[in-house]
């Protein structure tokens, strides 16, 4: 039931990344859905409070279900329990979630980031190492680590452009330079990283922690070629795009 709770709330609140999972075979998806739950709830903790102590204390509470995992701890919540069990199972690295836990303070705080060095960390911090974590759970071979990072930078990229006016409505600054010129340059490096990724040989097992970045070269290629489509909230595939393309990544076990 746990994991059908973890399920449930990627697929409301993560519909990507529920749509990934989905394609994944069922073995898979069991050791997906605590990743993809946790990193949703951490994620979301700045946003559903406007006091930053509030906040503070939801990220806590993932920093202490995380550091007391290994010891056999787990706390009374929906996903705090399958995460524990899944960080025990597949020994994965605290710090590595830690780091993921720390860098959503800087959404608390609403400041922009201080240059693109930055806000190429955060996406490290954040998308990366939940495509890292994923893969590790899976059973893929430490020397993986860079090329997977490479695939989930791209693909919380081009996940971030998709975001882009829903930030600036609430008040932030998403980019470190918004002009039409500066997006074409970081989506052309989120599509090298994609190219240099992509050719990481990972065991059939641990292919599936790829799958997230289904349509991540066709919405960066997108923004290349128009990249006002991410101030207007055009950054876009059609459904029928989206879907042959996952359904492509699964069948052939690359994205």
């Amino acid at each position: 039931m746990s994991l059908e709770a973890c399920a449930a709330l990627v697929e409301r609140g993560d519909p990507d990344r529920h749509a990934a999972a989905m394609a994944a075979p069922p073995a898979a998806r069991a050791r997906l859905w605590p990743l993809y739950a946790f990193n949703l709830e951490v994620a979301r903790a700045p946003w559903v409070t406007r006091e930053p102590m509030i906040a503070e204390m939801r990220l806590q509470f993932w920093r202490d279900v995380v550091e007391e995992a290994p010891a056999g701890r787990s706390r009374a919540h929906e996903v705090a329990g399958p995460l524990a069990a899944l960080i025990r199972e597949a020994a994965l690295p605290v710090p590595l979630l830690e780091a993921m836990i720390e860098a959503r303070r800087h959404d608390i705080w609403a400041e922009p980031f201080a240059d693109e060095a930055a806000f190429d960390a955060h996406l490290d911090a954040t998308a990366a190492a939940l495509m890292w974590a994923s893969a590790l759970a899976l059973g893929a071979p430490a020397e993986a680590e860079t090329s997977v990072r490479a695939v989930g930078w791209a693909a919380g990229f081009a996940a971030w452009l998709q975001a882009v006016p829903e930030l600036e409505a609430r008040g932030r600054q998403p980019l470190p330079d918004g002009r039409p010129e500066a997006v074409v340059a970081l989506a052309r490096k989120g599509l090298a990283r994609l190219e240099s990724g992509r050719r990481v040989r990972l065991p059939r097992d641990a292919r599936p922690a790829l799958l997230p970045a289904w349509q991540a070269g066709a919405l960066l290629r997108l923004a290349v070629d128009e990249p006002g489509r991410v101030a207007a909230g055009r950054l876009q595939l059609s459904e029928f795009a989206r879907r042959g393309r996952l359904l492509r990544a699964a069948f052939i076990g690359r994205i």
